[in-house]
């Protein structure tokens, strides 16, 4: 017997064993293959409700071709995340007062580096599991295990051969504390309280242009002044020369677009070595690139001509010498004007502090030539972006995409394999072997010390974690993949570039879809983040709502495409759903209602049990085509509308007479299509909700709660002919509707048997079914006339499917009261919606509110235009 509290924790970790230790989750070798890679989660990370939502997306879409027959692989594992990594470790010597990074050595560090792999690097792949992801966990992999490491090394040293791999200087986002290159995803715009400062440059021969900048500092290294060619205000100007102040140097006053002359003065400053736009306009006229900057942000002079006050600078911090550059510039009465302004500021997502453009020498990959057949493939419709909107981001960035820097200055990570001779010769090969059979005996090598991006090697994951470079059964069988399910946050940064190293090593494209899902924002759409304190943690939701319910939210909501506005109140009311279903079982269960594998379903005649089977082949082709269609919140909404609406509720409601009747023919027959029906929902909602479907499937007798996880996904066979006779159950729930809603609106007691007068077309449909009309409507036996609200005295009217149906309510409420109670509230209701409407008509509030203010905003207005729809139905019922 099932116990009589649905309790989640008391079977979620031992059925995930019992799958784990069972095998289930691997391929079954039978079947066309279904495959699906995990989006590799950092080794340092911990499971947010990100990961709760990419990976319920994807478990739901394994379980269910695995259910369909299908031999279906999802490949686990976890990416090295260099600089997290490095940072993680590095700060753990620190704090047990250890030597550092650079006292230890390289190869002493990566010891440690490992060591903690090994004892903390597999956290997120145990929270998985507590999510109920069933990856097949004995193939999992990492991005620095030896056959991906192999990989790595193979795809590099073929990309160089065939010279999509160089070495180059140019400008990089630099974190000074972590002193390497970072991705642009490693970069966060935040926002910054600064200054604005206007300075006299003297224009050579005589007169002065004035430049804005944020960044004084910089002007060491300017080598031009640029105005607007169109800019009236300095065409006398282009071609001339200012001297820079501070340093005495000469540079040229240029032309270029780039300069808006509704910004500032008009003019800007030009510095190629510490701006990634004054990069580019350097590039087009050739300037000079001279770096004032070293790797700590601290003023470095080795590229300039420096004596004097500018000499002083050298070591100093870029913020120190800020300082001073401004007092001296104010002691040369040099600086004209100071603005507040406050601006966007890139900061290293992990060192916090302001990355600097650097110029360096970096190896890089020729992008642009490896993003041809990518765009040709998505193009085509070889690869397809659902929802199918979001191939034009990809199409934005790669049509117009840059060099990929792939170094990083870290030591934790897949080192470069080139080795570098004094005469300054490169050699990169697959081994130190290799590399100095190709120098020549007696030339001395130095490894390179960068490492790789980690994107490079998890631009690889696709066929690196099923075996290649060797060509193994497992990669011949399940590449290219089926779907790759992500945010679009990553399109450019994974997407594309496992395009681009699928087509290069596999002559083929990775995956014939990308299925895009939004962020999870809280209830009011604002983004999670811990200083607003409104992040949710899906291990402490999975504790107090239970795995099912919180894969089942994030389902219901995860609308194609739409970020996901996530509150307790939705966890708690689909907890409510999962509940539902198990007390329905127990009900089933105590009413002898048990699997019976005799039962046949063509034998089903009666109306109740034909209807139930109906409606449920109905929501087996809903679901299925939604599944097939990435459509995960059609599929929560349809099982979940069927489960609890049609067969909690209506079904069993209405079985209920039949059950509590005498042992016959009827009632076996609703036995039977009951036992049946339960077992097709437990199929049905596996995918979404394997815990409590398992554990049920079990206790009830169906199977072995291993077998739930591969017997196979519903199918609606339908009838040979259809049953006219089915309408009068939907007619039937449509007056009860009806009926309860106007009740409720009217605010007549629950406890209140009212008289029933219905219109004579409905009389056929609900003569046959009184008990239950009686019973579930709180209504007299009807009376069935002509016009139903005729003669009738006041009352309230319900129409159902065109059926009118009136309830005398004379002595059951007071309706005078009621009346003046419901125009009460229409009032309020009123007045809610008239703030809505002038705080959404004023551009001011519009333009100045976030945009989760303006959707809760939009939301109170919708809300109270539907109750007033609602009240204003009720006092219409009073009044006739």
């Amino acid at each position: 017997m099932l116990d009589k509290n649905f309790d989640p924790a008391g079977f979620e970790a031992r059925l995930y064993d019992h799958w784990e230790a069972a095998g289930v989750f691997g391929p079954s070798g039978e079947g066309a293959p279904y495959t699906v890679v995990i989006p590799p989660p950092n080794v340092t990370g911990s499971l947010h409700i990100g990961h709760a939502l990419n990976n319920t997306l994807q478990d739901v879409l394994v379980r269910f071709r695995r259910m369909q027959g299908r031999d279906a692989l999802w490949m686990p594992g976890t990416d090295h995340a260099g600089i997290a990594t490095q940072m993680v470790v590095e700060r753990q010597l620190a704090q047990a007062k250890q030597p550092g990074r650079r006292e230890l050595g390289r190869e002493a560090f990566l010891e440690r580096v490992w060591a903690w792999k090994e004892e903390s690097g597999g956290t997120i792949s145990r929270q998985l599991r507590r999510l109920g992801s069933s990856l097949d966990w004995p193939r999992e992999r990492f991005t620095m295990d030896a056959g991906l490491s192999q990989a790595v090394v193979e795809v590099f040293v073929r990309l160089h051969k065939a010279g999509l791999i160089y070495q180059d200087k140019r400008l990089v986002n630099w974190d000074p504390v972590f002193q390497t290159a970072i991705s642009d995803l490693e970069v966060e715009s935040r926002e910054v309280k600064g200054s604005l400062w206007h300075i006299r440059y003297p224009v050579e021969g005589g007169g002065e242009i004035v430049v804005a900048t944020t960044r004084p500092e910089t002007m060491l290294g300017d080598t031009a002044v640029a105005v607007h060619p169109e800019d009236g205000r300095f065409a006398g100007l282009v071609g001339r020369h200012v001297v820079l102040p501070l340093t005495g140097r000469r540079i040229p006053i240029i032309a270029d677009e780039y300069s808006d002359p509704e910004k500032g003065t008009g003019a800007v400053k030009i510095t190629p070595a510490h701006d990634f736009n004054d990069f580019e306009v350097g590039r087009r006229h050739g300037l000079a690139m001279p770096s004032v900057l070293d790797a700590e942000a601290r003023v470095t002079l080795a590229e300039i001509e420096a004596e004097g006050f500018v000499a002083t600078l050298a070591g100093l911090d870029r913020f120190a010498a800020r300082k001073l550059i401004v007092a001296e510039l104010e002691r040369l009465e040099m600086l004209v004007l100071v603005e507040a302004h406050t601006h966007q500021v890139p900061h290293g997502d992990r060192s916090g502090v302001p990355i600097e453009p650097r110029m360096t020498v970096q190896w890089y990959c020729n992008a642009a030539e490896l993003a041809k057949k990518p765009i040709e493939s998505v193009e085509s419709g070889r690869v397809k972006f659902e929802p199918d909107n979001w191939k034009n981001l990809f199409f934005s960035w790669m049509r117009d995409i840059q060099p990929w820097c792939i170094s990083r200055q870290l030591w934790w990570g897949h080192q470069i394999p080139a080795w570098h001779a004094a005469d300054g010769r490169v050699f990169v090969e697959r081994s130190e072997a290799e590399a100095q059979a190709a120098a020549g005996e007696g030339v001395v090598l130095t490894r390179d010390a960068d490492v790789l991006d980690t994107w490079f090697s998890s631009a690889l994951w696709p066929f690196s974690t099923l075996g290649w470079p060797e060509q193994t059964p497992l990669l011949e069988k399940h590449y290219p993949t089926d779907v790759l399910v992500t945010g679009f946050d990553i399109i450019f940064f994974w997407v594309a570039r496992m395009m681009m190293m699928g087509e290069f090593c596999m002559g083929r494209e990775p995956f014939s879809t990308v299925v895009i899902h939004g962020l999870v924002r809280d209830e009011k759409g604002a983004k999670m983040s811990k200083s607003k304190g409104n992040v949710m943690d899906p291990l402490e939701l999975i504790d107090a709502y239970g795995a099912d319910a919180v894969r089942f939210t994030l389902c219901a909501l995860a609308s194609p495409g739409r970020d996901i506005k996530l509150s307790k109140q939705r966890m708690e009311g689909y907890r409510a759903f999962v509940t539902k279903l198990w007390n329905a079982a127990r009900f089933l269960e105590t009413n002898g209602i048990a699997p019976n594998p005799a039962w046949k379903r063509e034998e089903a005649s009666g109306v109740l049990a034909r209807w139930l089977l109906e409606k449920t082949d109905a929501v087996v082709r809903e679901a299925t085509t939604a599944l097939e269609g990435f459509r995960f919140d059609d599929y929560a909404n349809a099982v979940h509308g069927f489960t609890w609406g049609v067969f909690c509720d209506w079904f069993i409601e209405l079985a209920k007479p039949v059950l509590n009747g005498e042992d016959g023919a009827e009632k076996a027959e609703i036995q039977g299509v009951a036992q049946h029906v339960l077992g097709v929902v437990l199929r049905l909602l596996h995918p979404v909700m394997p815990f409590v479907t398992a554990e049920l499937h079990s206790q009830l007798g169906y199977g072995d709660a291993v077998e739930i996880v591969t017997c196979d996904f519903p199918t609606a066979p339908g009838f040979a002919a259809e049953d006219v006779r089915l309408a009068d159950i939907d007619t039937l729930i449509a007056a009860v509707t009806a009926i309860r809603s106007v009740r409720a609106a009217m605010n007549v007691p629950p406890s209140s048997v009212v008289p029933l007068r219905v219109a004579l077309a409905g009389q056929g449909a609900l003569s046959a079914f009184l008990p239950q009309l009686l019973r579930l409507a709180r209504v007299e036996a009807p009376v069935f006339v002509e016009n139903a609200a005729a003669d009738a005295g006041p009352g309230a009217m319900a129409v159902a499917q065109g059926i009118e149906m009136f309830m005398p309510l004379a002595g059951v409420i007071d309706l005078a009261a009621e009346a003046v109670r419901l125009k009460k509230e229409r009032q309020k209701a009123e007045e809610q919606a008239r703030q809505a409407e002038v705080k959404l008509a004023n551009p001011d509030f519009v333009a100045r509110a976030k945009e989760e203010v303006i959707q809760e905003m939009s939301s109170r207005l919708s809300d109270a235009r539907a109750l007033i729809d609602k009240l204003d139905r009720a006092l219409g019922n009073i009044s006739a």
